[in-house]
């Protein structure tokens, strides 16, 4: 049942996005969470990423460079995207959805980088 609501929602986000003038090719998600859009401008690490299943849920962590795209404006962004996917925003940089429990962080290093983690919780 789960999958299914998953698939509804992936397939109403399509269709906004195509009715809104995107040709679905420029679509690109996030590595590992084939339903969680990746921002534009920012760009996505495949190697960085690891994908766990397990009996309470998928564990995945994913991360991208953000280039000259600022921490505000990716925040920005998935505050105003993810609600449309059924995400609830519990705090800056942190959403829930059916028992699942998304955290962006911005790790200190050499790249401005965002990591994406999904987690059973929520």
């Amino acid at each position: 049942m789960k999958s299914l609501a998953r698939l509804r929602l992936f397939a109403a986000a399509g269709l906004i996005w195509l009715a809104l003038g995107a040709p679905a090719a420029l679509a690109q998600f996030v590595g590992g969470i084939d339903d969680l859009p990746l921002m534009p401008g920012l760009t996505d690490i495949p190697d960085a990423g690891v994908v766990f299943e397990t009996p309470a849920g998928r564990i995945v962590e994913a991360q991208a460079l953000m280039g000259a795209v600022d921490r505000k404006a990716v925040l920005d962004f998935y505050d105003a995207t993810l609600p449309q996917l059924g995400w609830s925003k519990t705090a800056r940089g942190q959403y829930g959805r059916e028992g699942e429990t998304l955290n962006l962080e911005f790790p200190a290093g050499p790249l401005p980088t965002v990591r994406f983690r999904l987690a059973p919780g929520g």
